[in-house]
């Protein structure tokens, strides 16, 4: 079983509950010349006793390879700036320093944005199963970059939605995701879910 994901629309926005409380939009725009495609949006929540607000910018290639993102995230106290290059062969700098830990990564997680779980999805979704993604993983309330490791299966599929089981294994979290047709997050139980569109066909 494959998906066939359709095109993204131009904008799509999320209603963060749970965790934290917030809201987060985001645009997409794809090159038609090199395939790679742009996201980028913001995020303003809180969560515990933090709120913070972020604007990214995330860059893929025509495969879905993770090339570049910039990350900037304003607190009361202080704001940080962070920008991820990565050259497609396993090397990745953080603010212009190489982190060889970063080296099996393949995609960026934002802890802010529940948009780039379309990105592993988007470049897998033509080889269902059980996939092992190594994140690039950047928090949301410190300036700290990680690997968070994490499995996607994708469990079932629909003309307008599919359904992706998911394992954070360090934050001990699992849950089905639920996606649109086009790749984007519906329902992050715990999470998020999508505003801008009727949820009544996603489950």
């Amino acid at each position: 079983m494959t998906i066939d994901l359709r095109e993204l629309p131009a904008s799509a926005a999320w209603r963060h509950r749970g965790l934290r409380d917030g809201f987060e939009v985001a645009h997409f725009a794809t090159s038609p010349g090199s395939g790679a495609t742009r996201i980028w949006g913001n995020t303003v929540a809180t969560e515990g006793s933090t709120s913070f607000a972020v604007t990214y910018l995330v860059v893929v290639d025509e495969h879905w390879n993770t090339r570049e993102a910039s990350i900037e995230t304003r607190t009361r106290d202080r704001t940080w700036r962070t920008h991820l290059v990565c050259d497609g062969h396993g090397t990745w700098t953080v603010d212009g320093v190489v982190r060889p830990e970063l080296s099996a990564c393949t995609d960026v997680d934002l802890e802010a944005s529940v948009v780039t779980n379309t990105i592993p999805v988007h470049r897998l979704s033509a080889a269902c199963g059980t996939h092992n993604v190594s994140a690039v993983y950047v928090r949301a309330t410190e300036p700290v970059v990680e690997v968070l490791e994490q499995t996607y299966f994708f469990a079932s599929s629909g003309s307008e939605s599919f359904t992706c089981a998911y394992t954070a294994p360090q934050f001990d979290y699992s849950a089905n995701l639920y996606y649109d047709a086009s790749g984007l997050i519906v329902d992050y139980p715990d999470l998020a879910i999508r505003t801008d569109r009727f949820q009544s066909d996603v489950r």
